[in-house]
């Protein structure tokens, strides 16, 4: 069948076509490992799964690569704040992030390589573009001038002007333009550093995957995905420099990015106090719950999370378990099943004909059909067993006591004390309790 993705580079859906016949490349922007996981991370994680589960339906050959960002501002910043090293830190958080890919039941990119581990190429091709005519160094600081590259802004859809007119722009004495970005920097005694022609110092965080990306895939390939907030500046600045070290046309074909992830229809924000991690959840829920949730929208729409959801998604799994048993063999899903998944990744589209697949095997027609489609996208992957262990965990409350930490929890969130207000939430989750802030008031019911 054929492949149809919304490109952001032309604004349109289009028909998938790799470069190659029979080989696929996919990048996608993978963690800067300074802090857990949350929630708004588990997207792509989930959608970009989904995408190389597809594709290698499809093609005999699929390379998927995801990198790890293990050195970066906020990396030194959170190591100096913990009082441990970057080392320390990054192993740490990376360890729990993979624990999370687990999780969420997302299978290994082909490649996970860390920036740390290549540096050398990074340093390759700033001398690149030096040599080039595009990027400058002034004070230990090598900038890409931007106005060097006439493309500039055309995955964002915007001129340079309105660009830096609408964004955060680096205000530094060092550049010969404000819009122009660093691409090395030099580092102060007690931050990580490496050897470069320009003393010692560390990349700009958009340079890793413009290194990453050709080692592993080339000077073009076929997708770049990640989240929507990417797009600029970093992929934007990713093309720039990638075109210009290469001498190519093209960095990426298809531009696939996915929408933002809402708390009861606030921005999810460290402001706002509703940042929820993934590692939280997993020993309360089972995995499954969370990835159906995430792809309950389509990608390209922003999706709402809240209790409603999850309880929605756990009643539907623990439905579809009454039909799971280790005996079922798994065979071919048919391509009209598919079909919404082949259509820009439809998964509303793809669980709807789920739905109708349980239908049948509630009648005892084709079972092994309805759990090797489930299958497909990462669903039912654990035993009937597995499933009904995390619902032994919920601990019994009464009325009283949920109604006492409620009254807790509104006093915390009026102090601004946000972190004790997600703690007494989560152990309200724990006990089976579903809450969800509504006009002002918290409603609550049982799991």
């Amino acid at each position: 069948m054929d492949i149809f993705l919304t490109n952001n580079l032309s604004n349109k859906k289009e028909h998938f076509i790799p470069k190659e016949k029979n080989n696929v490349g996919m990048y996608v922007c993978g963690p800067t490992v300074y802090d857990d996981p949350h929630i708004g991370n588990a997207r792509p994680l989930v959608i970009f799964d989904i995408l190389f589960k597809l594709l290698k339906n499809e093609f005999p050959s699929v390379k998927y690569v995801r990198n790890i960002t293990d050195i970066d501002d906020k990396i030194i910043k959170s190591s100096q704040e913990q009082k441990i090293s970057t080392k320390e830190l990054t192993e740490k958080v990376t360890s729990s992030f993979f624990k999370d890919c687990e999780f969420l039941n997302c299978e290994n990119p082909t490649h996970q390589p860390k920036a740390t581990e290549h540096i050398d190429l990074m340093i390759e091709m700033i001398n690149d573009l030096i040599k080039k005519g595009f990027a400058y160094e002034n004070k230990k600081h090598v900038y890409f001038e931007v106005k060097k590259f006439s493309d500039y802004g055309k995955l964002s859809n915007k001129n340079l002007e309105d660009l830096v007119a609408g964004s955060r722009v680096e205000i530094s004495e060092n550049k010969k333009n404000p819009e122009d970005f660093v691409l090395w920097k030099p580092s102060n005694n007690d931050e990580p550093a490496w050897d470069s022609p320009w003393g010692k110092g560390r990349p700009g965080w958009h340079l890793e995957c413009s290194a990453m990306s050709k080692k592993f895939l080339g000077n073009e390939f076929d997708i770049h995905g990640g989240g929507i907030d990417l797009i600029f500046p970093h992929h934007e600045n990713e093309i720039a420099q990638s075109r210009c070290a290469n001498d190519t046309k093209v960095f990426a074909n298809y531009w696939v990015h996915n929408a933002f992830i809402t708390m009861s229809n606030e921005k999810m924000a460290k402001s706002q106090g509703n940042i929820l991690k993934i590692k939280d959840f997993r020993n309360k829920i089972s995995g499954q719950i969370i990835r159906l949730a995430l792809m309950s929208a389509h990608y390209k729409q922003p999706l709402d999370w809240n209790d409603k959801l999850l309880s929605d998604c756990e009643s539907t799994l623990d439905k579809w378990y009454k039909m799971y048993s280790s005996n079922l063999k798994s065979v071919k899903v048919s391509d009209e099943i598919l079909k919404p998944l082949y259509e820009d990744l439809n998964t509303p589209g793809y669980i709807a004909n789920l739905h109708k697949l349980y239908e049948k095997a509630n009648k005892g027609e084709n079972i092994e059909l309805f759990v090797s489609a489930c299958k497909f996208i990462g669903l039912m992957n654990e035993t009937s067993e597995q499933w009904n262990e995390f619902k032994k965990k919920r601990v019994s409350i009464t009325e009283s006591e949920i109604e006492n930490m409620l009254s807790l929890r509104d006093k915390a969130r009026e102090n601004k004390n946000y972190k004790e207000a997600d703690r007494i939430r989560d152990e309200l989750l724990d006990k089976g309790v579903l809450i969800e802030d509504k006009d002002g008031k918290t409603l609550w019911k049982f799991k």
